[in-house]
């Protein structure tokens, strides 16, 4: 197997206007104005103002503009490192979309957590009266979960980008006469993304349990789908190019025969080459579904995009793409 290494970069990245305004611009609205709401509440909220729930009820409390502040911050904080993500590593569009849906999901969640929280005490002269806070912990997960899906669908795709050379003549092949035709199929997944997973769903679902909160069950099911859509991929090989498709079906990714440059084995290791495990973007915007440790599947393709997957009989997979990568080439010259 060969040494992981990124695909060499290929002009600047692509549609960094539409990241800075969905990355940077949006989340900052959103915070601005969401503080600028809560400040005209302030004649009727209580001071301080409550911002933490335990079993028991209401156990922390703050000033209202440290609240709006902390908050703040820490949306506009992982906005700004979704936007340099975009502008820096965004070849592909699986990346630019993360990073927009991430930035104005978290955004606008936060926002409407604590707005939510504030409008609960309006008109208390004691924030401990305070009651459920269920409606903003919903309204939360679904405005955050809904403006992220929105962000990602306006997030402009790639533009097809053929190969204008051959496949590496180094890369490997898979001997395949001309009137023949073949595909490969495998089921990628690991342990670790299923452990750990299902832990932090079964935590979530035991503060449900506990706590008098009944919008934590949303979050579980948010988290069980999302543990469901990285946990098991489907990775094929035919005459499409290749395609890893979620157990869910989403997301799916894809890279076009025409757009192979080469496909070859690696040695993946999830914490120095991603980062961790799950759909994962590396370095110079090197995208993978990295399950597990050991055996991948690097593609390079065109824009200087890489894919890996973590995915056993690689070296298959990688032979006969770059074999039928060849054949769709020959065929479109002819």
């Amino acid at each position: 197997m060969t040494a992981p290494h990124p695909a060499a970069p290929a002009g600047p990245v692509p549609h960094r206007a539409s990241s800075v305004l969905l990355c940077g611009v949006v989340p900052l609205v959103v915070v601005a104005a969401a503080a600028g709401v809560a400040l005209s509440w302030a004649p009727d909220l209580p001071d301080p103002v409550a911002i933490h729930w335990g079993p028991s009820g209401v156990d922390g409390f703050d000033t209202l503009p440290r609240l709006l502040l902390g908050t703040g911050a820490v949306a506009l904080v992982l906005a700004a490192g979704a936007l340099v993500l975009a502008v820096v590593a965004g070849r592909q569009a699986s990346v630019r979309r993360l990073c927009a849906g991430m930035a104005t999901g978290l955004s606008v969640g936060l926002s409407a957590l604590v707005l939510g929280v504030l409008h609960a005490q309006r008109g208390l002269t004691d924030a401990r009266d305070v009651g459920d806070v269920g409606a903003a912990v919903t309204a939360m997960l679904v405005g955050g979960l809904v403006a992220g899906a929105l962000a990602a669908w306006a997030t402009p795709g790639d533009r097809a980008l053929p190969a204008d050379r051959p496949v590496d003549p180094d890369a490997p092949r898979v001997p395949l006469a001309e009137h023949e035709r073949a595909a490969w199929t495998r089921t990628a997944s690991g342990s670790t993304v299923l452990v750990a997973g299902g832990a932090a769903v079964l935590l979530v679902a035991g503060l449900a349990v506990t706590m008098p909160m009944p919008a934590l069950w949303l979050l579980v099911v948010v988290l069980a789908a999302l543990l469901g859509a990285m946990s098991v991929f489907r990775v094929r090989v035919d005459a499409a190019g290749l395609t890893a498709r979620s157990a869910l079906g989403w997301p799916t990714l894809r890279v076009p025969l025409d757009e192979v440059e080469e496909a070859r084995t690696v040695t993946v290791d999830p914490f120095a080459d991603f980062g961790g495990w799950g759909y994962r973007v590396g370095a110079q915007g090197r995208v993978g579904v990295v399950l597990r440790r050991g055996e991948g599947l690097e593609v390079r393709r065109t824009g200087g995009r890489a894919m890996v997957v973590t995915v056993d009989d690689a070296a298959t997979a990688a032979a006969l793409l770059n074999t039928l990568a060849d054949r769709s080439r020959g065929a479109t010259r002819g």
